[in-house]
């Protein structure tokens, strides 16, 4: 939760008592990957428009797709 509301991996170490980031990472690499999703649909939106509606989204476990045009 602490994650998702901004608060900083390393803080989030702390505060749970891991002695290493690593741990905090990997246990929580499933949420990085949904605030991941989240800055790249946000980011798209701002460029574009939306990419896809909330019917084809997934539950944001998946990397991020990204849906900005190269050229």
């Amino acid at each position: 939760m602490l994650l998702e509301q901004g608060v900083e991996l390393v803080v989030i170490k702390e505060r749970l008592g891991h002695a290493h980031i690593g741990v905090t990472a990997t246990v929580y690499t499933h949420v990085r990957l949904r605030l991941q999703r989240d800055a790249i649909d946000t980011l798209s939106t701002a460029l574009n428009g939306p990419v896809s509606d909330e019917s084809t989204r997934d539950n944001g476990d998946d990397p991020p797709l990204c849906g900005a045009t190269v050229h």
